[in-house]
């Protein structure tokens, strides 16, 4: 009598967002840029630190972006654990587009805006990186992660569009969607998904922290 083989363990990623930062807070696009949490993107890490002191987790990773480090740093200290880094969940980088508004750039490019609105994926924003290899990128670290920790709960703390790519990477949606299927993941806010083996779960998205 043959008998299956057990399933992998399921890892969980508990995916959030740094907090807001100064251009954020402006709708100003920051991607590899090097932008500074405002008052309430610090009081926002902290309640994310509360919450996964209710929460506890096995293990913190973060982009090696600052504004995601220190995002991370009061849960490391809730927890006492040392953030591992990981340089390819850093954010996509906006080309033409670091610093500005998509409104700006609509102004000055109507064409190259609504290209962008309708196939971000096919019209990225000039000199931007291709989204495809963020998703790329992205999804695979996700999966080293997972595998890395299997079975067990690890707090990822990475970026807004980075994270929605991999979300459709990992779930099979079409990367072009990414902006219409996850408007935005909130600053702060926990998303949890399961992976075991090639398998991916969504189990929750945008859960508050305070």
């Amino acid at each position: 009598m043959s008998t299956s083989p057990s399933p992998a363990p399921s890892t969980t990623l508990l995916l959030a967002r740094h907090g807001q930062t100064v251009w954020h807070a402006e709708n100003r696009y920051a991607g590899t840029s090097d932008v500074a949490l405002t008052e309430i993107g610090r009081r926002q890490a902290e309640a994310l630190g509360e919450w996964v002191a209710r929460h506890p987790v096995d293990a913190v990773w973060t982009s090696t972006v600052p504004r995601a480090i220190e995002t991370a740093e009061p849960a490391c200290r809730a927890l006492g654990l040392a953030a591992h880094r990981e340089h390819e969940l850093r954010e996509c980088h906006y080309g033409v587009m670091e610093g500005r508004t998509l409104g700006e750039f609509a102004a000055e490019k109507p064409e190259l805006a609504e290209a962008f609105r309708a196939d971000p994926v096919a019209n990225p924003f000039p000199d931007a990186e291709d989204p495809r290899a963020v998703a790329a990128r992205g999804s695979d670290a996700l999966r080293r992660i997972a595998r890395e920790h299997e079975g067990e709960r690890v707090l990822v703390v990475a970026h807004n569009t980075l994270l929605r790519l991999v979300l459709c990477e990992l779930l099979g949606i079409p990367l072009r969607d990414y902006r219409r299927v996850f408007p935005q993941l909130r600053n702060a806010a926990v998303s949890e998904v399961r992976i075991s083996g090639k398998d991916t779960a969504l189990i929750s998205l945008n859960l508050p922290c305070s």
